[in-house]
């Protein structure tokens, strides 16, 4: 039997379907909704909470709960170069899709990490195996801030070897990428201050912003080529801009890399403003071609670039161990680890020392990228094939993200929960700005092995699709 809260939900849906609610309602208030249903605060939060992430109302700060104008008078195509909030509201809805998504039974469409068949397990179990007897002799498995200097030498050289001199002491090590953003943003900002962003923008940015009680400036994005250097140039004019936060390479969820000429436009303005950036490159390993590029911390003469990245996408989700290059941040970052996770795992972090003395990551990458160019092209023309003509299909070279513009009268979040009722998730636009400028487009993940079950997703995405178009 479903929840009361999805009861509810059901109810207040199927009375805006009928017309008992018009589109710019005021809903009862969560007090009033409680009192005449007699169900608790809480219940009917979630149930409007529900609706929400559904698309069929909306919160406004202080006023309460509206319901939502049709889709096709909302849509912009060409959203504005700045799209300011005061506030940062997005956890919920966040939380809600990928909760409800997390069933490893489901085809992964809307995973934000690779095939994880992808991953060289057993050379990790192998080197993981080694230091755990190592730790055993020597009896401490403990590893303060800034991690364990085995790994922050094995980090520094892969930068020296793409000719950056980072020293190990700027080295942080941390619980993943996600620690590393969080805490570079936090040394940066104090609640209150205003925060750059990309639009569409990796959930996690907004996420942290919300946490921290930041303002946001979402400066337009190219699909292609990143952040548009003009629009930023105009948030730093307008705004008092603490901390600029932005993926270099395969940016999630629309997959483009920045030239080096625009990273090197980018960091120049920041500098003129003394703005530091927060250089997220989860991602940097994935790049296409034969040459790596290099990320715009390569640049950086002045230690303003916060360079973050992991092993996440490259070894495995579980590793759970990430970085920052944190530059003139270095020993406040520490400080702030200190006084929360204390540090990443000592073992894993010995673990992945050991595997990368060898030459095994180097190989494993090549060979990680071929595979994923390979499945991406395989799905771009699965798409290209099956979802309407009007779609618009962004597929930038490396990396394994697709991003869809779909036709303005098609709602993803209400595509995703019909999906998830199918076994099949997708990341609905929503998830990617602090309102619905994108709730026309979706974000799919092409790493997975194309097999019967992933063709059979993607053919039932596109008539789901065709029956909200029609």
């Amino acid at each position: 039997m479903s929840n009361k809260y999805q009861q509810l939900a059901g109810q207040l849906r199927h009375q805006i379907a009928a017309g008992a609610w018009q589109p710019g309602d005021r809903l009862p208030s969560l007090r009033e909704s409680a009192r005449r249903t007699d169900l608790s605060l809480m219940t009917v939060l979630s149930a409007y909470q529900l609706l929400e992430s559904e698309g069929w109302i909306r919160s406004r700060p202080q006023s309460g709960y509206f319901v939502a104008e049709p889709l096709a008078s909302t849509i912009e195509h060409s959203p504005p170069l700045l799209q300011p909030a005061e506030t940062v509201d997005i956890n919920a809805v966040i939380f809600r899709l990928l909760q409800a998504g997390d069933d490893p039974a489901c085809v992964a469409l809307g995973s934000a990490f690779p095939d994880p068949s992808l991953f060289p397990r057993q050379q990790l179990a192998r080197s993981l195996g080694r230091v755990a007897r190592q730790l055993y002799r020597q009896g401490t498995g403990v590893s303060l801030p800034p991690g364990r200097l085995e790994l922050r030498r094995a980090i520094a050289r892969r930068y020296a070897a793409r000719g950056m001199t980072v020293s190990p002491d700027e080295i942080v090590i941390t619980s993943g990428a996600l620690e590393a953003l969080n805490l570079g943003l936090q040394s940066l900002t104090a609640p209150g201050d205003w925060v750059v962003v990309e639009s569409p923008a990796f959930y996690g940015a907004l996420q942290a912003l919300e946490r921290h009680r930041l303002k946001a400036v979402a400066v337009a994005t190219d699909p292609q080529k990143g952040m548009d250097p003009d629009a930023l140039a105009e948030a730093l004019k307008r705004y008092p801009i603490k901390a600029c936060w932005l993926m270099s390479h395969c940016q999630n969820p629309l997959g483009g890399t920045l030239p080096a000429a625009r990273k090197q436009r980018l960091l120049a303005l920041l500098a003129e403003h003394d703005v530091a950036l927060i250089e997220d490159d989860v991602y940097g390993e994935l790049y296409a071609g034969e040459e790596p590029p290099l990320p715009i911390k390569a640049w950086d003469e002045e230690g303003r670039v916060l360079h973050c990245a992991s092993f996440s996408k490259t070894l495995g989700s579980g590793m759970r161990i990430g970085w920052v290059a944190a530059g003139r941040q270095a020993e406040a970052v520490q400080r702030l680890q200190l006084m929360s996770t204390l540090s990443a795992s000592a073992p894993m972090q010995l673990a992945l020392a050991d595997y990368l003395c060898g030459h095994h990551y180097d190989k494993h990458l090549h060979t990680l990228r071929r595979t994923l160019a390979q499945r991406k092209q395989r799905f771009c023309r699965a798409v290209q094939r099956v979802f309407p003509s009007s779609a618009r299909l962004h597929g930038a070279e490396g990396g394994y993200f697709l991003w869809i513009e779909l036709p303005a009268p098609v709602c993803t979040t209400r595509l995703y929960w019909r999906a998830l009722a199918e076994g099949i998730t997708i990341a609905p636009g929503r998830m990617f700005a602090t309102d619905d400028r994108y709730r026309h487009c979706l974000r799919l993940n092409a790493s997975l092995p194309w097999n019967s079950r992933s063709d059979a997703a993607i053919r039932r995405l596109a008539e789901l699709i065709g029956e909200q178009l029609a």
